[in-house]
């Protein structure tokens, strides 16, 4: 685009013309991306985007021209003015970025062995936790079976009360009768072994 087509719509955009404002956009949009490029330092290029610079600029540009009134007498001006609206935005984002990037520290192989491991049951543990499981619903009377479900489950007694509809006292008689019970049922089977 020419100067005389681009002072044309400079007038245009100065007006508040809306289509003037795109126009004016596509034309300067590819020169402010080479400028921010060129600020961009190689270790911050995928934090940054350079169209999302300049379209955050323009979107404060626009809102000057609506709101403020703003008025340029030449596309030279505009031009100087863009590029220091679109370098000062960088610059903005650049200090905002620059600390995170700073405070990021990739892994070493020994940072990562002193990550704690999740620890998994023992395949051992994991029998005797399912062994004593059926032993406690074989023990459990089919209608408190629920209330030992969401006992596994960590439910408090007041939860577990407020789902069956029972008193909290009432859970807590019914899960201590059920420890008594596989207390003499391990207490026996010892005894069993010796006969």
């Amino acid at each position: 685009m020419n100067k005389s087509s681009l002072e044309a719509l400079l007038d245009k955009l100065c007006s508040g013309d809306t289509v003037a404002a795109e126009k004016v956009f596509l034309q300067f949009e590819p020169y402010l991306r080479k400028v921010v490029r060129r600020l961009l330092p190689l270790h911050l290029r995928s934090k940054f985007d350079s169209a999302d610079i300049v379209q955050s600029t323009w979107s404060d540009v626009l809102k000057g021209f609506r709101d403020a009134g703003w008025q340029f007498a030449s596309v030279n001006q505009l031009r100087v003015f863009l590029v220091k609206a679109t370098r000062n935005r960088f610059i903005d984002r650049f200090r905002q970025q620059n600390e995170i990037a700073r405070r990021q520290q990739s892994l070493s192989d020994k940072a990562l062995d002193r990550i704690p491991q999740h620890s998994q049951p023992e395949p051992g543990a994991v029998l005797q936790a399912d062994d004593l499981w059926q032993r406690l619903q074989d023990l459990c009377p089919p209608e408190h079976r629920p209330i030992l479900d969401l006992k596994r489950q960590g439910a408090t007694m007041e939860e577990i009360a407020e789902r069956t509809g029972l008193h909290p006292g009432s859970v807590r008689r019914i899960l201590r009768n059920l420890a008594s019970q596989m207390a003499a049922d391990n207490h026996k089977a010892p005894e069993a072994g010796h006969e």
